[in-house]
């Protein structure tokens, strides 16, 4: 049967729209960057980690009205890891893959982070990481965002030890039984030897991830601080649990004027819904809180506060971190004039950005941060005012001097090092 004139003309002009569809399809795919956010929406560290997902899309969209990046838009892509270290790397070799997503911006603990390294190298992947880290740890392929020991435990055991800080005397390490409380312990305990504190006036006690009870363990931390020292806590437990062990503090009133409790990884948002006036005096060591007075802090709570139509107004640590990564990464594909990752992370290195904590921090050639160290008390109000703070900004130690393997170790991605843990450049002259 022959086709009608009128039938051809539909075909053809119906061929004609999808072809001219399909080309705006490819076009629009050639005008997007696309960012990879792997951030845990559910599970036990959702309660830290799901609201640096949204960080990241107020980041993407605020970039967006500003016209993109080379005139691209920037299209979030948002995967869940779910709280899973094996989850975690799965997610990441997706996003890289498959989605091909030009930066990745995710990660909580040190597990979940080692379990996808080995992802981001093999793919040439990018990932920018917000939390603070046990160190020991130098990647090609990851930016760290957060503190290592020497920006966040050692100035918090400085702080305690002070008269300022109350001439602590005796430790107990409280963490959550994995990586980064166990190595971060390792470096606080050779630290406080090295300042003279013995062994029996240091104890370390790890709970499970899962930890919910803790009634033994804090009856335990009292009894260990009525040896007849002043005695304080640093906690690296992470995740809900902290929701249960502060309720337990309060529950066993804890006098925090007689044992100092110091947190290396609650920050704001943790303590929300919790009975804040009991908690009133805990410490915490971060690099920003949300109390800091600057102009750059004024426009950041700002900015988050209007992404979130007053809905939610509190920031923190990571959040901070997550902006200064982004603004890095921004900075370094307009300066590279791609964001390809091997010119992007060359760009890197230098990057400067006026941050929220009132300091101008800068991205060193090991792949971490200078920051600034701060200590601060909680208020009745849920808000950490800043007791104490580095003069400048601290470069990170990414190899512990406190520990003799890694003192004689070296991060340097550039020549003639060009490693991430070598005792000698990689590169000599001949």
């Amino acid at each position: 049967m022959s086709k009608s004139p009128m039938s051809c003309g539909i075909l053809s002009t119906l061929l004609a729209l999808w072809l001219s569809l399909a080309g705006s399809f490819v076009h629009a795919a050639q005008d997007t960057i696309k960012v990879g956010i792997l951030h845990s929406l559910s599970g036990n560290l959702a309660i830290s980690e799901a609201v640096l997902k949204d960080t990241v899309l107020m980041l993407i969209a605020d970039q967006n009205r500003k016209g993109g990046l080379l005139g691209k838009r920037l299209e979030p892509v948002v995967a869940d890891p779910a709280s899973d270290r094996d989850t975690f790397a799965e997610k990441a070799g997706v996003l890289l893959t498959q989605d091909k997503v030009a930066v990745v911006f995710g990660g909580w603990t040190s597990l979940s982070r080692k379990a996808a390294i080995p992802i981001f190298e093999q793919m040439n992947g990018l990932l920018y990481y917000p939390v603070q880290s046990e160190g020991e740890e130098s990647s090609r392929n990851v930016f760290y965002l957060g503190a290592t020991p020497s920006q966040q435990a050692i100035p918090a055991i400085r702080y305690l030890m002070s008269k300022e800080g109350g001439n602590v005397r005796r430790w107990v390490l409280l963490g959550t039984d994995y990586l980064y409380p166990r190595k971060t312990s390792e470096i606080m305990s050779v630290y406080l030897a090295t300042e003279g504190v013995p062994s029996e006036d240091i104890t370390a006690i790890y709970a499970s991830p899962d930890q919910s009870d803790w009634r033994e363990i804090v009856q335990s931390v009292k009894a260990y601080a009525s040896g007849g020292k002043k005695t304080a806590v640093i906690s690296t437990v992470i995740g809900e649990s902290n929701v249960q062990l502060y309720a337990e503090l309060v529950k066993q009133q804890i006098d925090t004027s007689r044992t100092p409790f110091m947190s290396l990884t609650v920050s704001e948002r943790e303590l929300r819904g919790l009975d804040l006036g009991g908690l009133a005096g805990h410490l915490a060591a971060r690099n920003y809180f949300q109390s800091v007075k600057s102009p750059e802090n004024d426009v950041f709570v700002k900015m988050w506060a209007d992404f979130n139509e007053q809905r939610d107004t509190t920031t923190n640590d990571q959040m901070e971190a997550t902006f200064l990564g982004f603004r890095m990464w921004t900075q370094a594909v307009s300066q590279a004039g791609t964001a390809d990752v091997n010119a992007v992370r060359q760009a890197m290195y230098g990057q400067r950005v006026n941050a929220p904590s009132g300091f101008e921090v800068v991205m060193n050639t090991n792949h971490h941060l200078s920051k600034p160290a701060m200590i601060g008390k909680l208020q009745a109000s849920g808000s950490f005012d800043v007791v104490w703070q580095s003069i400048n900004p601290i470069k990170a130690s990414v190899w512990s001097r406190y520990l003799p393997e890694s003192a004689k170790r070296t991060a340097d991605w550039t020549f003639p090092w060009v490693c991430g843990g070598c005792t000698e450049p990689t590169f000599k002259d001949r």
